[in-house]
């Protein structure tokens, strides 16, 4: 009877291994590769359920994968996903995703990279903001969502007008009850709550060259953003060299949602990685007026402790293309040596939210939220040193810190830039307090204004934020605080002023030694 079963053992096995190589010989290495399972890497041939089946059998026995340094992977057209929970080293390998026709479902990711634990059951009735403890204690750290559909915030304003969306947010509970990450709002209900364990171990993928062939699907009738796209939803990954090249862009085209798109997570490293910008294109916004729709290189929502390391891309001035990152809903946020076209936050970072010895083209730095905005070893080309986003409301609840950068403000039509951008006249309902940074702090600045026309009339630290009487407004708009200036050097050798408001100017303290003055050639 043994010898029956092991012989029919072993022609499963052997069926097994003629069709897709030997999954024994990969156990042996404790390495899968996609080969084994029928890829090809011609760039011609569809691989991709090849290689969804590799990473099914190395997730299902804990094992590594490899991809072939010398091949060149087609994925295909069809609504397939391969799902990445080990360690994955695609190295020089290329992967060619051609979204010019014939693709089943263009939202759907060609890779996800997810936790094998399981989802925690977790009841949390209510929060207030600040909140440092649960009574709580899980049988390991989890990353939490919780959410009040009832409450809407981010209501925007504007060409891309919206209702607002849930309020929500993630943290880390640990097993002792303790959160990481604070609480941000008041709840006074929770409709929703998603506990997902934290993996003890960070999951590493490396290398990897994707080329994607542009999508040519018509934009005229609204937003359909595609994905075709790396997916992340589990805590503690790193992604390191990632490439993503794009080609056959044409004047027909819809938007891309990023193609390294972190969702719902925690403890997340981009790092070394270059991806493209793609081209904008136009649509009808919801105010019915035409707007710009922009693809993202990289997009992260509910993500606690995000950090971008050594990330760049080609041209970082080209206004044809649009910038690189975006993010919502975010807790403490690093960009740390790195060359991109902008960073943007829509609805919300709160903490720190940090960038260091980078350089950001012609989108610049954007920010809406909470905490601590700081700026140092670092060069700007936005119109703004920083856009505070007018149409979440311009608002920063807390300090920001500029120490020891360059803005260089582009040459345009205005006589008088302004460093700090912002708007909000105090009559739309963003669905939060909205102010300008409480405080503002320059510790070493260079501006070079040097190439602004005749007419230039120096810069201002802060924008008109617009409206009058701003206490008899339905939405008060809080103004900052006090600015304090030390070692502030303008090209243009032209002082600043605080605001061309007046009200703004004489309610704005300005602490300013010494007096700016331009560099010494």
């Amino acid at each position: 009877m043994k010898a029956v079963i092991l012989v029919g053992w072993l022609l499963v096995v052997r069926a097994w291994s003629s069709a897709y190589g030997s999954p024994m010989a990969e156990a042996a290495t404790n390495v899968v590769t996609y080969e084994a399972f029928g890829a090809v890497g011609d760039g011609v041939t569809d691989d991709l359920p090849a290689i969804r089946d590799a990473h099914a059998y190395a997730n299902q026995h804990g094992l590594r994968v490899q991809s072939n340094p010398q091949a060149t992977y087609h994925l295909g057209h069809r609504a397939l996903t391969a799902i990445i929970t080990t360690e994955t080293d695609w190295g020089t390998s290329r992967f060619i995703i051609d979204d010019s026709q014939g693709v089943e479902d263009h939202t759907q990711p060609l890779f996800e990279v997810r936790s094998r634990l399981m989802p925690l059951p977790l009841k949390v009735d209510r929060l207030t903001r600040g909140q440092a403890r649960l009574k709580l204690k899980p049988s390991s750290d989890c990353l939490v969502l919780v959410e009040n559909k009832n409450r809407k915030v981010y209501i925007r304003r504007g060409l891309n007008q919206n209702e607002g969306s849930a309020q929500k947010e993630v943290f880390i509970l640990r097993r002792d009850g303790s959160i990481e990450g604070g609480i941000d709002w008041d709840y006074d209900v929770v409709t929703r709550v998603e506990a997902q364990p934290m993996d003890a171990e960070t999951l590493k993928l490396r290398g990897g060259v994707f080329i994607s062939i542009a999508n040519r699907m018509l934009a005229d009738t609204g937003y359909h953003y595609w994905a075709r796209n790396i997916r992340i939803s589990r805590s503690r990954t790193e992604v390191d060299g990632v490439v993503l090249q794009v080609i056959g862009e044409t004047d027909v085209g819809s938007p891309y949602g990023g193609f390294l798109n972190v969702e719902q997570c925690a403890d997340i490293t981009l790092r070394n990685c270059v991806i493209a910008g793609r081209k904008t294109y136009q649509t009808m916004g919801q105010a019915g007026k035409p707007v710009s729709m922009g693809s993202y290189g990289y997009l992260a929502d509910l993500v606690l402790n995000f950090k971008l390391v050594n990330c760049r891309m080609e041209d970082i001035h080209d206004r044809k293309r649009w910038g690189v990152i975006g993010s919502n809903f975010m807790k403490n946020i690093l960009v740390e040596d790195c060359v991109l076209s902008r960073m943007d936050v829509h609805m919300g970072v709160s903490g720190d939210y940090l960038i260091r010895r980078s350089t950001l083209g012609h989108a610049g730095l954007n920010a809406v939220g909470k905490g601590r905005l700081i700026v140092e070893d670092s060069t700007l080309y936005g119109g703004n040193l920083i856009r505070f986003r007018e149409d979440y409301g311009s608002t920063w609840d807390g300090e920001v810190l500029i120490r020891n950068s360059r803005w260089i403000p582009p040459v345009r039509q205005t006589t008088r830039p302004v460093m700090f951008g912002l708007q909000n006249g105090g009559t739309h309902n963003f669905g939060y307090p909205c102010s300008m940074p409480h405080v503002i702090r320059i510790e070493g600045l260079f501006v070079d204004d040097s190439n602004h026309p005749g007419a230039h009339l120096g810069i201002a630290f802060l924008g008109d934020p617009g409206g009058a009487a701003r206490d008899k407004q339905p939405f008060p708009y809080h103004w900052t605080e006090r600015i304090e200036v030390r070692d502030l050097k303008i090209a243009s050798g032209v002082s600043p002023r605080v605001c061309s408001n007046p009200a703004v100017t004489r309610a704005v303290k300005l602490l300013q030694e010494p007096d700016p003055l331009p560099p010494k050639s």
